[in-house]
């Protein structure tokens, strides 16, 4: 009994009934192309707000990642520059 399994059982039609409302018939209408273009345009629709709401989110942080390293170059120039001058003296003669 271990590792078997044991079949599914249905004690009446309406309990039959149910458990095939989820799977798809052949008597069901055929899909026109119309049904076709209506659900992609919902799932456009969909796909544009998320991709908009998105992009809202992620234009302030990439304004402020190119400030940052703008930040970074121009601090590590600044610390090669020091390091590469020559220091000069003027002597009067």
């Amino acid at each position: 009994m271990i590792g078997k399994k044991k079949d599914a059982k249905v004690d009446s039609p309406k309990k039959a009934d149910k458990a095939l409302e989820g799977v798809a018939s052949t008597e069901q209408a055929p899909i026109s192309k119309e049904d076709i273009e209506a659900k992609f345009r919902t799932i456009k629709t969909d796909v544009d707000q998320v991709a908009t709401d998105k992009k809202n989110q992620i234009i302030p942080a990439v304004g402020l990642l190119a400030i940052l390293i703008m930040l970074i170059a121009y601090l590590l120039g600044q610390r090669t520059g020091k390091k590469k001058s020559a220091v000069v003296q003027i002597r009067r003669i």
